[in-house]
């Protein structure tokens, strides 16, 4: 996050010129003209993405249009906060940064802050930490990721994923199996021509639910989570990144976005008791 150093402040333009700033602190705090604040402000509406059959994260009822899921219940308590509406546009998790980049939406929950998105978006602080879990055919239970790091063990993952990117840095040994789709690394599985798939524990557990044949889910160690955020459009300003950073931790500390996430997880029948010891968001 960009902060300005007071200290620096001091050191490179002299007492008078910081008195000067700390005289008219309204120009000094005033959002820059045509920010993602100051748009949102003065006109009321908050644009988020929506994707379609993506639960828990997002929701869409056929029959009636209504959009439910945990990033849903985030964007419009943050649209209420900010004295806004809801405004949707549906995406794809691939199209969401160039959204952003083109100014079809403000904000993007959900988002993992891998580096090459880091290079064109900005993150938000997490919303969660997403633990790394297996899904594995019977009889294959790893106490560690060391354990599946071998030639003869066969991984599956979605191409261009963290999923991806994470077997390649962790499991280097490993024989990657590179799908297109999750979907189609799930049914590698199923179908014997992977030993196990690598997802985070947010989709494990709901591919788990919808079908238990598919495999168990094993959390290797050492445990590795790597945080789910908000991505937001990159600009001179930050008003609008330091605005949404202090409301997520404002309702985080207060349990509130735990209460989001677990209860999203009814969408797709996942209980509390579902939910292994290890895993925590």
């Amino acid at each position: 996050m960009n902060r300005r150093d007071f200290g620096s402040l001091l050191g490179l333009a002299g007492a008078g010129a910081v008195a000067t700033a700390l005289a008219t602190p309204a120009v000094a705090q005033a959002p820059a003209a045509g920010s993602t604040f100051e748009r949102i402000r003065s006109s009321k509406k908050l644009r988020v993405a929506g994707i379609v059959g993506t639960e828990p994260y997002y929701h869409k009822d056929i029959a009636t249009g209504e959009w439910s899921g945990f990033c849903m219940s985030m964007a419009r308590d943050l649209a209420k906060s900010l004295e806004a509406e809801v405004e949707i546009s549906e995406t794809t998790w691939g199209n969401a940064v160039l959204d952003l980049q083109a100014n079809k939406i403000d904000i993007m929950f959900g988002l993992s802050p891998t580096p090459s998105r880091a290079l064109v978006v900005e993150f938000t602080r997490p919303i969660m930490q997403n633990t790394f879990t297996i899904i594995a055919k019977p009889g294959l239970e790893p106490k560690t990721w060391e354990e599946l790091n071998k030639p003869e063990v066969r991984i599956a993952v979605d191409i261009g994923s963290t999923h991806d990117l994470f077997a390649r840095r962790v499991l280097p040994k490993a024989t990657l199996v590179a799908l297109k789709t999750p979907d189609e690394a799930t049914l590698s599985v199923q179908t014997g021509r992977a030993d196990a798939v690598i997802q985070v524990a947010m989709l494990s557990l709901v591919t788990v639910k919808k079908n238990a044949n598919v495999g168990k889910i094993v959390v290797p160690g050492p445990i590795v989570r790597q945080p789910t955020c908000a991505g937001v459009r990159a600009e001179d300003s930050a008003r609008f990144r330091t605005f949404v950073d202090n409301w997520l931790e404002f309702n985080r500390s207060s349990g509130v976005v735990t209460s989001w996430i677990t209860s999203s997880l009814d969408l797709v029948g996942v209980q509390k008791e579902d939910i292994p010891a290890d895993i925590q968001f």
